[in-house]
């Protein structure tokens, strides 16, 4: 574990006050920008010194040959790795003949400020030289959310002191060098100048590089322009073009407390298929579009945009203000990740960094897209489409594995799989059916019918298929799904996952029923009544233990029997446990990476009495190691649901303040995108009850001693509305659209144009669970 790094604490801003090289790697994560398209990492404008360089477009990737010792049947051939592509950040400046750099000289005033609001990285530097020139620069940069090829940066310096000369640089470069500094899987493999130069163009004040990835054939280009302003006259200007390197030169002499300005604006663009001189059409016409809209347009539109996001989204926490910046922060990146990605996937570091190599795994679907489906469904629409562009590929995954249906990647950018790993990757097949239920979720919250019909029912029945296939009827009738592996990293290859097999029963279910509600479709597809009937005669067998002796479900065949992990034994730097100890001994002992079993009574609640909910909580407590960024969040859930309500705080504050207090000693490689997410959840979930089974939305709010309130807001189908939670009453209001059918504490209530208050019953009392030793979670106090 870090220290605390010195982020001051404020509602809507994230601002970094102080000169500290050594966080740059971190802060450089925090502080990106992104649209879910193009993304930027916070790194300095002049380039150097930084920690970890990162300019990422969504989707566009180099392959690389996977290394086994030993070849197997199905074992994937190629990785894909996420390139840093051109870099249009760069803005170097000479003060006189010395170059800003903030390792020399020294800064009497420094500070970066993330706006949750604007939408904008904002930095005020004061710098004095080693010879002693002082000069103010003060900076603001975005990634545009409404015009989705387009970043911007406003870019100011200011003399203090006497008349300066002053010399900008503004660079498009290519292929930065970049080093790995560690040995960790989580962390992405080092790519050493993947992109081929095509095309290198200057001219006025614009510039355009196009180039092409060695092995995948991904063409992308990168253009810039620019606007420059001082109120005295002369300023001179120079353009080239290399291979990896466009540059603008601007040369002006700058009177004391006058300001140079220069605003840069940046466009990019990548295909598959089209052409050089395409891409460099479409960039010209994105650059000329900014230019149009000016940099103030483009400020009033990202703040239009994010008021808008806001207004739906917005979470607001009284009794604990670091938790009030923490769950701003991280739904701001959350919007980041998936805003504008359209048809591409969410990556679990979404745009802020290379780590996973940039790919999307399932909780893409699990924990991001129900924050999107709830506050801008149009984004987890589009995630969707994603998955359904992959279905051939999947498809043919499937067939590789003797199966039918559609098998979805582990990990994957383009849809293909890309994890060298089978108990951990191909054989966690419960992918298939978080993709469905994220479907599924969408459709109840939507009632989207073009895209049930385009896109829906083909996802849910090749996943069924899946199942169909995968799994079997035994000697007496049961439905068996074997051989696989669950969330729980830990435990691999076994028999009866119980997350598996209840979230693939609801696949079968909804997969029969929405065949039926669109019998053209489903006819297309080669869907039939005996077909549908299969399913729901696997999903009614549905093999689902329970260990009538310990009173717990197990989370597979024969793990309550294994021996329990040495926790006593296990110091604290041997954590995660994946770094430190063989795989075959953590899969035979009782010891969770991550929530699963519990994960199961989040997503599949109403298959659990509320006496298994909670003793499969004191159980699992026990147990769960949290490696995993992933596991606080739907821990904080459920022992908010069961009534360990200083608890849930506790994991809720984990999962809130995962990147920044740096948890896992590794934001530096970019941010946890679904631990974000769960903190949403965590509110939302778990301090407000909310559950959407069978397309039913329910509320059982409560709130932990240390806070006094909390308000979200929600959009169903179409109806945007809050929620304040207190410590004995709770206030539903709309916002705008038709009524809503809603429960309360279980009992039904209409929301219309009238606010509706209601009581807030009492916790149940029950003891409190315990960690595994050196395991608790750190008891939050509020800040």
């Amino acid at each position: 574990m870090t220290t605390t790094p010195r982020y001051e604490i404020e509602p809507w801003q994230l601002r970094w006050r102080g000169l500290d090289l050594d966080a740059l790697r971190r802060t450089e994560s925090t502080f990106a920008l992104s649209n879910g398209h193009i993304g930027l990492r916070g790194t300095f404008e002049e380039g150097e010194p930084r920690g970890l360089p990162g300019t990422y477009l969504n989707g566009y990737y180099e392959r690389r040959k996977l290394p086994y010792a030993e070849a197997g049947y199905g074992f994937p051939e190629d990785g894909q790795t996420v390139v840093n592509v051109t870099d249009g950040k760069i803005i170097r400046l000479l003060v006189e003949d010395e170059p800003l750099d903030m390792r020399y000289g020294h800064a009497p005033a420094h500070e970066r400020v993330l706006d949750f609001r604007s939408g904008t990285l904002r930095r005020n530097t004061e710098w004095v030289s080693p010879t002693g020139r002082h000069i103010r620069l003060t900076t603001e940069r975005l990634v545009s959310f409404t015009q989705r090829a387009v970043a911007a940066i406003r870019y100011t310096v200011e003399p203090l002191d006497d008349d300066l000369q002053l010399v900008i640089q503004s660079d498009l470069l290519a292929n930065e060098p970049i080093l790995s500094r560690t040995e960790d899987p989580r962390v992405a493999a080092a790519l050493d100048k993947p992109l081929l130069s095509e095309f290198a163009w200057a001219g006025g004040t614009r510039a355009v590089l196009s180039h092409t990835t060695r092995s995948s054939g991904l063409r992308m280009a990168a253009g810039m322009d620019h606007e420059l302003h001082l109120e005295e006259d002369g300023i001179r200007t120079e353009i080239t073009a290399l291979p990896d390197l466009a540059r603008l030169t601007v040369a002006a002499d700058v009177p004391k407390n006058a300001k140079l300005t220069l605003t840069k604006y940046i466009a990019y663009g990548w295909s598959s298929q089209r052409s050089s001189p395409a891409l460099r059409a479409q960039v010209d016409a994105a650059m000329v579009g900014a230019l149009q809209t000016g940099w103030q347009g483009l400020l009033d539109e990202q703040r239009a945009y994010l008021d808008d996001f806001w207004e739906t989204a917005d979470i607001e926490i009284d009794g604990d203000a670091e938790l009030q910046q923490a769950v701003r922060f991280a739904l701001f990146h959350v919007l980041q990740a998936g805003a504008r990605g359209e048809t591409r996937a969410i990556p679990a570091k979404g745009l802020t960094g290379p780590g996973y190599d940039g790919h999307a795994f399932w909780d893409t679907e699990s924990f991001v897209l129900p924050v999107l489906t709830y506050t801008i469904p149009e984004a987890a629409r589009d995630a969707l489409r994603w998955r359904w562009s992959t279905l051939d590929k999947a498809r043919e995954r499937a067939k590789t594995l003797g199966q039918n249906g559609a098998a979805f990647p582990w990990r994957s950018i383009d849809g293909e799989e890309c994890s060298g790993y089978w108990p951990a990757g191909t054989a966690a097949f419960h992918v298939n059916a978080d993709v469905a239920d994220a479907v599924i979720r969408y459709l109840n919250a939507t009632n989207d019918k073009g895209f049930e019909s385009d896109c829906g029912l083909e996802i849910l029945v090749e996943t069924a298929r899946l199942w169909s296939s995968l799994g079997h009827h035994d000697a007496h009738g049961n439905f068996r799904i074997d051989g696989v592996t669950g969330p729980d990293e830990y435990t691999a290859i076994v028999d009866n996952n119980v997350y598996t097999n209840l979230m693939a029963r609801r696949n079968l279910r909804y997969a029969a029923v929405i065949a039926e509600r669109q019998p053209g479709k489903a006819h297309e597809l080669g869907v039939d009544e005996e077909e549908t009937a299969r399913w729901r005669d696997a999903a009614d067998a549905m093999v689902v233990l329970y260990d009538e002796e310990l009173g717990v479900h197990p989370q597979s065949e024969k793990f309550t029997r294994h021996a329990r992990w040495h926790f006593k034994d296990t110091p604290p730097e041997h954590y995660p446990l994946l770094l430190n100890y063989p795989y075959f001994d953590l899969y035979r002992k009782q010891v969770v990476k991550q929530a699963d079993l519990v994960l199961a009574m989040h997503f599949c609640g109403d298959e659990f009495t509320d006496e298994q909910k909670a003793r499969n909580v004191a159980y699992y407590e026990a147990l769960t190691v949290r490696d995993s960024s992933l596991s606080a969040c739907t821990q904080a859930v459920m022992c908010a649901e069961v009534g360990h309500l200083d608890l849930a705080y506790d994991y809720f504050a984990e999962a809130a303040l995962t990147d920044l207090h740096d948890l896992h000693d590794n934001v530096q490689n970019g941010l946890h995108i679904a631990s974000l997410a769960g903190a949403w959840s965590a509110v939302v979930a778990g301090f407000g009850g909310m559950r959407d089974h069978s397309g039913e939305l329910t509320f059982a709010p409560r709130l932990p001693p240390e806070l006094a309130r909390i308000t979200f807001r929600m959009s169903y189908r179409g109806t945007r509305f809050r929620v304040e939670v207190g410590q004995e009453q709770a206030l539903y209001r709309l916002i705008s659209g038709e009524p809503l059918e809603l429960k309360h504490h279980g009992s039904a209530f209409t929301l219309g144009e009238q606010p509706v208050t209601l009581a807030i019953p009492s916790a149940p009392r029950r003891p409190t669970p315990h960690q595994p030793y050196g395991r608790a979670p750190v008891r939050r106090r509020p800040v």
